[in-house]
């Protein structure tokens, strides 16, 4: 019993010890960014001490943290997802980050997810449907979020924050209104005010304005705890994972173009638009 006392004590003060230094990093960088962009016109101005020196050490500090925790369990999802998905057990895709202000643009970066979908294709080369694709264990995967975490290495990197609006793809970006497009000021996250209060059991425009509620109501240490709190519960419940008798959820410009919300030719040109972003 004693040795095993010692050895947990051991691990924490070593996930504190590296949680610490990767904190500490994470402090000095932003403090550079700053540094270098002082005197330009910012895109979002932080709200207060905590958005400013806190939250993106306290980020690292969780995910680093999260990530020794859980890599036993990482370690069996990429063995046995490798087994499952017959290859590499790893998604990635291209998602819109944080805008940069140098160039006032999206930066865009690569999701590290858990793949819960086969690349099964049909005679011609195409990917099958999602409802196809999708497996048993991939069902599990996002029943249960596991194919979210590695993006635990998304937020040690920078691109993400544990608390912020959910990384939408490309292609739904291009149809966002200049308003709608306030959500990509900050750091895209792991979780946020719209996965918490419906996830995609709620419209499109509803997450695209807690989105940016989040950003104007003031990003504070006491509100992102109610946002991770309530992002736990959900996830036990297993809530709003898919849109109702959909494998997954419809992209923003298919919803828009099938309520007619947007014509098919401007449809045609946002989704040329997005396929130009991809390759840059």
């Amino acid at each position: 019993m004693k040795k095993l006392k010692k050895l947990l004590f051991a691990m924490t003060a070593f996930i504190v010890a590296v949680s610490a230094v990767s904190a500490g990093f994470a402090f000095v960088a932003e403090r550079i960014e700053e540094i270098k962009n002082k005197g330009k016109k910012f895109i979002h101005k932080p709200y207060g001490i905590y958005e400013r020196f806190i939250k993106r050490p306290l980020d690292c500090f969780l995910s680093t943290g999260a990530l020794m925790v859980l890599s036993p369990v990482m370690l069996f999802l990429t063995v046995f997802g490798a087994f499952k998905m017959k290859g590499n057990p790893f998604f990635t895709q291209k998602r819109p980050g944080r805008i940069d202000p140098e160039t006032g643009r999206e930066t865009v970066f690569n999701l590290i997810k858990f793949k819960s979908m086969t690349d099964e294709k049909d005679e011609n080369g195409r990917l099958l449907p999602d409802d196809v694709r999708l497996t048993d264990y991939g069902k599990m995967l996002r029943n249960t979020s596991l194919d979210e975490l590695g993006e635990l290495l998304n937020i040690i990197k920078g691109d993400m924050a544990v608390v912020g609006p959910r990384p939408q793809l490309v292609r739904d970006m291009v149809f966002m209104t200049p308003e709608q497009r306030k959500r990509h000021t900050v750091r895209q996250g792991l979780t946020g005010l719209a996965q918490c209060s419906g996830r995609n059991g709620i419209s499109w425009e509803d997450k695209l304005r807690l989105d940016c509620e989040y950003i104007d109501n003031g990003i504070t240490f006491k509100n992102d705890m109610k946002i991770i709190l309530k992002t736990v519960g959900k996830v036990f419940a297993q809530e709003g994972i898919s849109e109702e008798g959909m494998a997954t959820a419809l992209d923003f410009g298919d919803y828009l173009l099938s309520t007619n919300k947007v014509s098919q030719e401007k449809y045609d040109e946002l989704q040329a638009e997005a396929a130009k972003l991809l390759k840059l």
